[in-house]
C-alpha cells in the first residue's frame, strides 16, 4: 500500500523485524500457532519483552507510556507480529482498560494501573455482559450503591473473558435505579481477589477455558475506584466498544491465516496424491478470500488514514467488525472442508501423520471463531447501527 511505502516506514518495518528475530523465541511461536488459549505466563513473558523495548502498547500515547506511534506504524507493527506468530498481549488490558483509563481515569488510577498493563504484570477482564443483558447492555441488573466511602456491588456477570487470569476488572453497574437505563450506569475498577467474588469456569465448544461466570455478593470497593463521573458509564462503554470493534476486524491476523491456508492447500493432497492447490476450485476459493481481504484491508487503511488526520471512524467501526468477523469464519470453514477427517481432531497430537500435523491450530480456531460475530455487539446489532447512523433508516 502506498500509504506505508516511504523510506521512514520501510526503516521502521526493518526495525520491528530485527526486534522479533532477537526476542521472539521458538517456544512463543509454537504456542501461538498451536492454540488460542495461551497460558498467562506465555502472554506475560512476551508482553514484558515488549514493555522493556517501550513497545508494550503501540496505540497508547507517549504521555501514557506508549511509543507515541502514528497509526501507520501501529498497523505495520501489528502486521509484522502477526506474520511472525507472536502472541497477542492482554487484549482487554491493552485495548480496552488502558485506553479507557487514559481517557477517563484519574491521575491516581492511571499511575496505579497503566504500568502493570504495559509490562504484563497485571491482567484485566471486562464485567459487562449478564445472563439477560448481552447486546442489550443497558438492561443490566448489577447494582452499586454508595455506603459511606465505599461502593457495595451485587449482581452477576457472564462470558467474562480471561476472568480466571485477571487481577483487575472494569465493571459496569447501575448506580441510579430511578434514571432511564442508559443514564443510570457507572464504571468501576474491581480487584478480582476481593471477598464476595465467585468465579465459575465456562468451557467453550473448543474445550478451552477462556470465559467465566461471575457472582458478585456484597463486594466492597473504595469510592475512588469509580472511573470518571458517576452516571456516565454508558458513554464510556460505547466509546470502549467502538475501539473493541475496530480491533476485532483482526486484519493483520486474518492476512496471516489466509497465507497459512494457502500453505495448507499446498500440503494436503487429494485421493490421487495431487496437491489441493492444483484444483481450480481450491484456487478460486483462495482468490475469493484474498479479494475479500484486500477490500477489508483497504477499509482498515482508510480508517488508519482518518485517524492519522485526527478523525475518529464512528459507525465505520461497525462495518469493519462485520466484514472482519465474517471473513475470519470463512477462512477457518475453508480449512475444515479441506482437512476432512483430520478436521475432527481437536488435538491433532492424537495422531502422528502429516495430516494430523497440518490440522494443528485450525480446529480450535474454527470452533472458537463461531463467537466473533457475536461478541463486542452481535453483527445484527452492528447492522442496526449502520442502518441508523449511515443510512438514516
Amino acid at each position: 500500500m502506498g500509504l506505508f511505502d516511504t523510506p521512514e516506514l520501510r526503516a521502521f518495518r526493518a526495525e520491528v523485524r530485527a526486534f522479533l528475530a532477537e526476542h521472539l523465541d521458538d517456544e512463543l511461536v509454537q504456542a501461538t500457532r498451536a492454540g488460542l488459549h495461551l497460558p498467562r505466563e506465555t502472554v506475560a513473558r512476551w508482553q514484558a519483552a515488549l514493555g522493556r523495548r517501550g513497545w508494550g502498547a503501540p496505540h497508547w500515547p507517549a504521555s501514557a507510556g506508549g511509543p507515541g506511534w502514528d497509526e501507520a506504524r501501529r498497523y505495520i507493527f501489528e502486521e509484522e507480529t502477526a506474520f511472525a506468530d507472536a502472541p497477542l498481549g492482554d487484549v482487554l488490558g491493552l485495548f480496552l482498560a488502558g485506553p479507557m483509563l487514559i481517557a477517563e481515569g484519574s491521575p491516581a488510577q492511571r499511575a496505579r494501573y497503566l504500568p502493570g498493563i504495559l509490562h504484563g504484570q497485571e491482567f484485566w477482564c471486562q464485567g459487562f455482559s449478564e445472563p439477560n443483558a448481552g447486546s442489550d447492555l443497558a438492561s443490566l441488573k448489577t447494582t452499586a450503591r454508595l455506603d459511606g466511602d465505599e461502593w457495595v456491588i451485587d449482581g452477576q456477570k457472564t462470558w467474562l473473558s480471561g476472568g480466571h487470569m485477571a487481577d483487575q476488572m472494569f465493571l459496569l453497574a447501575r448506580t441510579e435505579p430511578q434514571a432511564r437505563p442508559q443514564a443510570g450506569l457507572s464504571m468501576f475498577v474491581v480487584d478480582m481477589r476481593l471477598l464476595g467474588l465467585s468465579l465459575q469456569p465456562i468451557l467453550t465448544i473448543d474445550e478451552g477455558h477462556s470465559v467465566n461466570a461471575l457472582f458478585i455478593d456484597g463486594v466492597r470497593i473504595p469510592a475512588d475506584k469509580l472511573v470518571g463521573q458517576r452516571g456516565q458509564g454508558w458513554t464510556y462503554a460505547k466509546d470502549l466498544l467502538a475501539r473493541e470493534r475496530v480491533n476485532n476486524a483482526q486484519a493483520a491476523r486474518t492476512k496471516r491465516d489466509i497465507v497459512a491456508l494457502e500453505q495448507l492447500a499446498r500440503r494436503l493432497t487429494d485421493d490421487r496424491g495431487r496437491p489441493l492447490i492444483d484444483h481450480p476450485l481450491v484456487r478460486r476459493r483462495l482468490a475469493s478470500l484474498t479479494a475479500d481481504f484486500i477490500a477489508l484491508e483497504s477499509a482498515v487503511l482508510g480508517v488508519v488514514a482518518e485517524q492519522m488526520a485526527g478523525r475518529e471512524p464512528g459507525p465505520a467501526a461497525s462495518t469493519l467488525k462485520i466484514r472482519g468477523s465474517e471473513l475470519q469464519q470463512r477462512v477457518t470453514e475453508t480449512a475444515m472442508g479441506w482437512l476432512g477427517a483430520a478436521g475432527l481432531l481437536l488435538q491433532p497430537g492424537y495422531g502422528s501423520g502429516p495430516l494430523d500435523e497440518a490440522a494443528t491450530g485450525w480446529v480450535e480456531r474454527h470452533l472458537f471463531r463461531r463467537v466473533v460475530t457475536i461478541y463486542a455487539g452481535s453483527n445484527e446489532i452492528q447492522k442496526a447501527i449502520i442502518a441508523k447512523s449511515l443510512l438514516g433508516m
